[in-house]
């Protein structure tokens, strides 16, 4: 029979040839033990850092000669015909495990469970077990198992865990694990390349321009400012012009000056009598 678990073995590491690295072994359904039995120890303790480890469905109902091996972290022997025996896995020193599979197995009194209190399980899983129909079988389980969480894929309270919600909440924190490290990288990145090409380039094309309209600004009001000097000059010429033709001829062709303007032809008019014709007469328009 130990010739079939080899032959078994070898083909479910399907040429991995190092059993020092050999983290899970899958044996469901490869063998029928009709006599009940687990391969010999040998045989599977070389594995010295296997953590996970399912042999479900081969017709195991004896643990007796289950194998030592401390660093099992997750083990599966549902659909099997275990009754008792339970204490062969505390005997063999699985002081690692945490994940324990036993549904659909023979398990009836909840006494064979009392090995139990001495694992660190975390999840224990005996559904289809008569042992499930005791009555206060949960809270009871709870209560020996100091260190359980999960019973029955479902937590005290009785809120239902899925394996699968669980692996990929386990993903989950693995890939955000890896985007934190790698977004960090990418964000400066992404942040330097915006910054060279979008936000310091524009910026400085914007600078630029808003100089620019600066400057023109600043040079339209110069230029107004100049417009308006020189329509002032331009005016005061045009004044200094009808000055001279009121002096030459006494009389304004042009529109009435400002107020200012009269006066101060009116003192001119008064101190050289020009404005006055040969009658004596003031020109009105002087005035």
């Amino acid at each position: 029979m130990d010739e079939v678990w080899e032959k078994a073995v070898k083909t479910a590491l399907d040429g991995q040839t190092d059993d020092a690295t050999v983290k899970t072994l899958t044996l469901d359904g490869v063998v029928k033990c009709y006599q009940g039995k687990l391969p010999s120890q040998n045989l599977l303790e070389k594995f010295k850092g296997l953590e996970h480890l399912s042999i479900a469905n081969v017709g195991v109902s004896s643990l007796e000669r289950f194998p030592c091996i401390t660093t099992l972290q997750k083990l599966n022997l549902s659909d099997n015909r275990i009754v008792r025996g339970l204490e062969f896995l505390v005997k063999a020193g699985l002081d690692s495990l945490t994940d324990l599979d036993l549904s659909n197995n023979r398990i009836q009194a909840f006494e064979d469970l009392a090995p139990f209190a001495e694992l660190k399980l975390v999840s224990l899983d005996l559904y289809e077990c008569p042992v499930t129909k005791i009555k206060d079988y949960r809270s009871r389980v709870f209560g020996l198992i100091k260190s359980l969480q999960f019973l029955d894929k479902m937590d005290v309270d009785g809120n239902e865990v899925l394996e699968s919600d669980e692996d990929e909440e386990d993903d989950d924190e693995e890939d955000e694990e890896e985007d934190g490290g790698c977004g960090e990288v990418d964000g400066e990145g992404k942040s330097g390349k915006k910054m060279n090409n979008g936000g310091a380039v524009d910026g400085e094309e914007e600078s630029d321009a808003d100089e620019g309209a600066e400057e023109d600004g600043e040079s339209a009001e110069e230029d107004g400012g100049a417009e308006e000097e020189n329509e002032e000059e331009d005016e005061e010429e045009d004044e200094e012009e009808v000055d001279d033709e009121e002096d030459q001829n006494g009389e304004v062709l042009v529109s009435p000056p400002s107020p200012s303007h009269s006066k101060r032809k009116r003192a001119e008019v008064e101190d050289n009598g020009d404005g006055v014709d040969d009658d004596g007469v003031v020109d009105a328009s002087s005035l």
